[in-house]
């Protein structure tokens, strides 16, 4: 992976991480493209997911100190239940992550065709999102943040986005549109984070482990996280102003020409 390609593919992380249009399935679409291995591939799409996570961090920063302060100053309030819903909606991807991540992987390895099933899958979601209005509640539970966690283990698959898939699960359940971005936002902070670190101490991030120049993978990261913090705020806004149909319309023809370019190379 050349200079080029890793501020190409780090632009492209940094811009579909908080879309809900699957920054892992575009990664893999622009490598496709590019003709990167596999490997190499799976390195940099680690460290520009950190690189996004990074930036929801400086983003979302208020929200994120005063979570931070009250978990550790042991009083039961408002910020203090947030965080164990935060925690609750980690359960499902810690299990999938532990348990069937190698799996997933192989099964789905770098092949278009699945990458742009779950694009189509992720369009009918924000579509059903956008058409049914369930009766609003007033606040997240901690069963509604179980229920979102398990979407957002669902999206480990390729293509299958992330953002989208828990954003439209928590409308479905009838959470309220900024509420529901700020939780899909904040929950993916601690898993990416910790598949990061653990990456890190395992020397996945080396040249000799990835193939990747040290140049190379700084500049990915310094891409995605520039962008990445642009499309947060972004995002935010346009999940209030409740246009994801916009969105679906993006997938649907993201996942055709996938589909398209699979079969015909």
């Amino acid at each position: 992976m050349n200079l080029t390609e890793s501020l190409v593919l780090g632009i492209i992380q940094g811009l579909t991480e908080f879309l809900p249009v699957s920054s892992s399935g575009h990664l893999l679409i622009g490598s496709a493209l590019f003709g990167l291995n596999e490997e190499s591939n799976l390195a940099f799409s680690v460290a520009v997911h950190a690189a996004t996570v990074l930036s929801t961090i400086v983003v979302l920063w208020s929200e994120v100190s005063v979570l931070f302060k009250s978990f550790f100053g042991f009083k039961w309030n408002e910020e203090t239940q947030m965080v164990c819903k935060i925690l609750v909606s980690m359960i499902p991807v810690a299990i999938v992550g532990v348990f069937f991540k190698d799996h997933v992987e192989a099964l789905f390895g770098s092949n278009l065709i699945p990458v742009g099933c779950m694009l189509l899958l992720t369009a009918a979601l924000l579509a059903f999102s956008y058409y049914v209005k369930p009766r609003q509640k007033d606040t997240l539970s901690l069963k509604d943040a179980f229920v979102i966690g398990i979407a957002q283990a669902c999206a480990v698959v390729p293509g299958l986005s992330r953002s989208g898939t828990t954003i439209a699960t928590g409308l479905l359940l009838g959470n309220k549109k900024e509420e529901v971005a700020k939780f899909s936002f904040l929950m993916v902070i601690i898993p990416i984070l910790g598949e990061a670190s653990l990456e890190l101490v395992k020397g996945e991030f080396s040249v000799e482990a990835s193939g990747i120049s040290a140049t190379a993978l700084i500049s990915g990261f310094l891409a995605a996280f520039v962008t990445g913090a642009i499309a947060c705020k972004w995002m935010i806004n346009m999940v209030k102003k409740g246009r994801l149909i916009y969105f679906a319309y993006y997938c649907i023809a993201v996942g055709l020409c996938a589909i398209v370019y699979s079969l015909m190379n």
